[in-house]
């Protein structure tokens, strides 16, 4: 009776009149935020690893595999905890990282940039990883920021299941409000093994995404970052 009422539940679902069938493998992006339900938060977090091992130990024998064998009587455990204290940590507001902001006394008035920045996320699609880089750049209004933290917010929005698009405005809007500044870039270069993995199995591209806000919208600062990102 759930399976099938979760069969009819899936099938129903639409984007601008086409099926998910339909769709199949096409790239969605819906929105800003990362789709969450209103009671996200309503399980705590062991409550949540608890069920999620119940229900993969359930998918595991649906496929088949030997949940008394030494190997893999832990893996629901052990996904788990993956699940909800690793590769999808982000989708807790908790786990924000906290920022400090100092002063700009060197009176640095260049750009900033932090780059080849590793981080991986997961495809929301297929739930199989994405691997890739960042690369980060700022103009400071005022205030700077630890280098360090620039890598954690990145780590903070890779660590859900993640559009590149959307994991790229994410990372540019949170450092333009921390830093109170338009003048900041974001450019993300990564490999989605939902294309090189499986269907369409190519292993050679790579997919590029890049936020330019403030004085980052002009060919100048362009070129000028670039140089920096190819030195």
């Amino acid at each position: 009776m759930q399976l099938e009422k979760t069969r009819r539940k899936t099938n129903s679902h639409h984007f601008n009149g086409l099926s998910v069938e339909e769709i199949g493998d096409d790239h969605l992006y819906t929105g800003m935020e990362t789709p969450m339900k209103k009671d996200a938060f309503k399980l705590s977090d062991e409550e949540k690893k608890e069920r999620i091992s119940i229900l993969f130990e359930e998918i595991m024998d649906v496929m088949g595999l030997d949940l008394n064998d030494d190997s893999l009587k832990g893996t629901p455990k052990r996904v788990a905890k993956m699940y909800i204290d690793e590769i999808f940590s982000g989708l807790n507001p908790a786990n924000k990282p906290k920022v400090a902001l100092f002063d700009n006394k060197y009176q640095y008035n260049q750009m900033l940039v932090e780059k080849n920045i590793t981080f991986y996320s997961n495809c929301e699609h297929h739930f199989v990883p994405i691997i890739g880089k960042a690369h980060i750049a700022y103009i400071s209004s005022g205030k700077v920021i630890g280098l360090s933290k620039l890598n954690r917010i990145v780590q903070y929005y890779a660590k859900r299941p993640q559009v590149q698009e959307r994991l790229t405005n994410q990372i540019a809007f949170e450092l333009k409000s921390i830093l109170n500044t338009e003048d900041v870039t974001v450019i993300i270069d990564a490999k989605h093994l939902c294309v090189s993995s499986r269907g369409i199995k190519d292993d050679t591209s790579a997919t590029v995404t890049a936020y330019y806000g403030g004085k980052f919208n002009s060919s100048e600062k362009i070129t000028e970052l670039q140089n920096y990102l190819n030195s």
